[in-house]
Formats: C-alpha cells, sequence, structure tokens
C-alpha cells in the first residue's frame, strides 16, 4: 500500500509542479508539460512492478502511435479560444475532438494490421 501512495505521490507533485511553474513560465512550463513525464513514469512503474522490458517495449511503442492523436487537443484548444469560446466548452470540445481522433488512429491502425 505504501508503494502505491509514494508512486501516486510522486506523479501527482510532478503534475502539481508543472502548474505552478507555468503560473510564472509559460515557456517554461510547456517544456517541462512537453516532456512525456507521464509515459515515462507508467513505463518506470511498469518495469519496476514487473521487471518485464517486453512489457514496456510494447507500451512505448503503442504509446508512440497515440501521441499523433493526442495532438489534435493542442490545435483544437487555442483555436477554440482563440474564436472566444469558453474555457470549459473550449476544453471539452478539444477533448471530444481528440476522442474521435484516437478512434480513427485505432481503426486505421488495425485495418492496417498493426493492434494496440
Amino acid at each position: 500500500m505504501v508503494y502505491y501512495i509514494t508512486k501516486v505521490a510522486i506523479t501527482a507533485v510532478l503534475v502539481v509542479l508543472i502548474a505552478e511553474i507555468s503560473k510564472r513560465s509559460s515557456f517554461v512550463g510547456a517544456v517541462l508539460a512537453s516532456i512525456p513525464l507521464t509515459s515515462v513514469l507508467a513505463m518506470l512503474w511498469l518495469y519496476i512492478d514487473t521487471g518485464d522490458s517486453g512489457k514496456v517495449s510494447e507500451l512505448s511503442g503503442s504509446v508512440f502511435w497515440l501521441v499523433l492523436p493526442s495532438l489534435a487537443l493542442f490545435i483544437a484548444l487555442p483555436l477554440l479560444l482563440a474564436k472566444g469560446v469558453n474555457f470549459y466548452l473550449g476544453l471539452a470540445g478539444s477533448i471530444g475532438i481528440t476522442a474521435i481522433c484516437y478512434w480513427l488512429m485505432v481503426t486505421v491502425l488495425h485495418h492496417v494490421g498493426i493492434e494496440l
């Protein structure tokens, strides 16, 4: 139980730290946020938990394919906000667009024989 609490605490502290740094410098916050910390932590925790580098490799490959549709959020949100859409509505719309892009990516990958 202590191990899981430690994992959650480390992950949460990193997210909060990035948010706090972003208040002072959006550039530094963006650099830190663009580093795939979540993916790195997930791979780290997965390896520590299983000792299986094959599982880490599979996760890494799947993350690669799913990073592409996730970029839709970072395109849609600023466009919607620039059009004057309310932040929460813009965020929800961007998440919806991103979900559609994920579905499309998984469908296309499945069609060409790549299973995630």
